[in-house]
């Protein structure tokens, strides 16, 4: 039952992606139109840093930064796009990051490696990497390495949460690269994601071509996938975002997450977008508060004003 649950959510996630160089979803019609990215004038892009590198395979983030660049150092966001763990690129979650960066964050926009490229744990071994890699070398562009949060959309949001929860977990680290540095993130802001695993049987079936069977099945196994299996008083503080009206993830991981963390501790809030689809964050009726909440949460957290 775990494994079909799994399964029928791969499916519904597919289904709501879109071809590459696009944002992960599009909205249907009734929804409001595509958010599309328009880099503000108060921002710097770095384009095609390598961040980590497997053999001869390189991974690479886009890098939106304040513009002029702040006297002091400002904290870093790691920002990661949606696509069902199969598809996607940097440039989906550019839209985010980009007005993060317009809010007076450093926040880089990743790719990582999809499970068609290579097998789960892969895809969290590289955005532990990303952070490895701005706590290491973010210096020269101005990023606080005390202060890194980390966002994310729909299988972005269940990578953002891991990093979240999951800095004690050696085995998730991999070898991209910055070996030795912490990838423990201080803040994230994970949207409609899947949070546990373990308890999506009965996940509503939707049209698609099935991929096979990309998670194992057994409980340790669903349990190592898990953000919240990691949960801790040393798990970083959340913002979660989630619709009451998502037909792909169930709501109810949001609210058992809300629940878990506060019972461990952890700083947690939600904001449930009205009437909103899953990948609400991709539409422009629901774009702006988007920004407005994850940049006053991330400020809340680093201290600092924002702009």
């Amino acid at each position: 039952m775990l494994v079909k649950g799994l399964l029928i959510l791969m499916v519904a996630l597919l289904a709501t992606s879109s071809l590459p160089g696009q944002n992960p979803a599009r909205p249907k019609e009734g929804w409001g139109k595509q958010v599309e990215l328009k880099v503000p004038a108060n921002v710097e892009v770095v384009s095609d840093i390598v961040y980590a590198t497997y053999g001869g395979r390189q991974l690479k983030l886009d890098l939106y930064l304040p513009k002029p660049r702040p006297a002091k150092p400002v904290p870093g966001i790691i920002g990661i796009r949606g696509g069902g763990w199969q598809r996607g690129d940097k440039e989906g979650f550019a839209p985010i990051m980009a007005n993060l960066a317009a809010r007076g964050f450093a926040a880089a926009s990743i790719e990582y490696r999809t499970m068609k490229e290579a097998k789960f744990p892969a895809c969290v071994n590289d955005c532990k990497a990303a952070v490895r890699w701005m706590r290491a070398e973010g210096k020269r562009y101005g990023i606080r390495p005390d202060a890194i949060g980390a966002t994310g959309g729909s299988a972005g949001g269940h990578l953002a949460a891991l990093l979240g929860t999951s800095y004690k977990a050696a085995d998730l680290e991999g070898d991209g690269g910055h070996s030795g540095i912490p990838s423990r993130v201080q803040a994230v802001v994970a949207m409609a994601p899947v949070f546990d695993f373990r308890t999506l049987a009965g996940v509503k079936e939707k049209g698609g071509d099935v991929p096979g069977i990309l998670f194992a099945n057994d409980e340790k196994q669903l349990k190592v996938f898990s953000p919240a299996a990691y949960l801790d008083a040393d798990s970083a503080p959340v913002l979660l975002m989630h619709s009451m009206a998502d037909d792909t993830v169930p709501y109810r991981q949001s609210l058992d997450m809300l629940e878990g963390a506060k019972k461990a501790g952890v700083r947690a809030e939600l904001w449930s977008p009205t009437e909103a689809p899953h990948f609400f964050w991709n539409v422009e009726k629901w774009f702006p508060e988007t920004i407005d909440r994850a940049a006053n949460f991330f400020n809340s957290v680093f201290g600092q004003g924002g702009k």
